[in-house]
């Protein structure tokens, strides 16, 4: 089938797809990386195994997630712990 063209290949549009390209994926809690391709290009660039990449920051990966890991642990990087449990006690005084 290599070198062959497909049945839709003059129904798809030209130049309309965005670009798909090589970036780093950075999971900041634990701080690990990994290479994959993207069309979500970012400006920020970090080196991973020699070359520069385009990289995109995430909070969570199988690396960090507790269901990968099996550790328990709770990850509350935007506080929204403590703005419930501070929402609750003021409920519970006002009554």
């Amino acid at each position: 089938m290599h070198g062959t063209k497909h049945k839709f290949d003059n129904i798809m549009k030209k130049e309309i797809h965005p670009e798909y390209k090589e970036v780093v994926f950075w999971d900041l809690s634990s701080d690990f990386k990994f290479l994959t391709r993207s069309t979500s290009i970012p400006e920020e660039t970090t080196e991973f195994e020699g070359k520069t990449y385009p990289v995109i920051k995430i909070e969570v990966s199988s690396q960090s997630h507790p269901f990968y890991t099996g550790k328990k642990m709770i990850l509350d990087t935007t506080g929204r712990v403590d703005k419930f449990k501070q929402r609750m006690s003021k409920r519970k005084g006002g009554k």
